[in-house]
């Protein structure tokens, strides 16, 4: 008796292991899509991010050489000062735009990196 019995067990093995192979299958297919979304945005959260701290270390480099400015041996007048301060407000508004249109293109990358994974 117990030789069916194991008989049976084997003949209900095969159909099982099939079953769970299938259902794997099945599973993976259900997750790695959404884990390749979740790729791609958190490839466009660190472009961002990588953005914002090329923006940061340009404005701290303004501000040195601001404080550069302002800190000079020789008394500056204030045409020089004046002039110092232009040039680093041109800068700043330079770096300003191009975070902005940085942040512009992420957003449509954004959307095609989605758009590839679906």
């Amino acid at each position: 008796m117990t030789e069916r019995q194991g008989d049976a067990a084997d003949a209900l093995k095969a159909p099982n292991d099939a079953m769970m192979q299938w259902w794997s299958q099945q599973w993976l297919q259900g997750v790695t899509p959404m884990a390749r979304m979740q790729l791609a945005w958190m490839e466009s959260l660190a472009e961002a991010m990588q953005f914002e701290a090329q923006c940061l270390h340009a404005l701290a480099e303004s501000g040195q050489r601001l404080s550069g400015c302002m800190s000079s041996e020789t008394p500056a007048n204030p045409q020089d000062l004046h002039e110092c301060y232009q040039k680093l407000m041109e800068d700043v508004t330079q770096t300003h735009m191009q975070r902005l249109e940085k942040v512009a293109e992420l957003s449509e990358d954004f959307r095609k990196r989605i758009w590839e994974e679906l």
